[in-house]
């Protein structure tokens, strides 16, 4: 079984409320590479041509904290979801 594949079968108990928040203001004055919507394995980041911002699609998240890492200018405030939320890894 490959990794798309085993990653298909991931479960997602959604919550209400985003766990991801886009400090916009620091996003668009400071951040000039935007390597979120690049190192995400589960491409939740996408840019907004419309608003100039990066739009977050939080329901997908993998929950790997890479972005948090990646955003040098600390435009990302990212926690894990509420208990019970989230990801479910059910590999095969």
């Amino acid at each position: 079984m490959n990794v798309d594949a085993k990653l298909g079968r991931n479960v997602f108990k959604l919550d209400k409320n985003s766990h991801i928040a886009v400090r916009h203001e620091v996003c668009q004055t400071r951040c000039t590479r935007r390597y979120c919507l690049v190192v995400c394995p589960a491409n939740v980041y996408s840019w907004n041509q419309e608003r100039g911002q990066i739009h977050v699609e939080y329901e997908g998240c993998l929950e790997c904290g890479s972005c948090v890492i990646a955003c040098r200018d600390q435009a990302l405030q990212w926690r894990y979801p509420q208990a019970g939320f989230g990801v479910q890894y059910r590999f095969g």
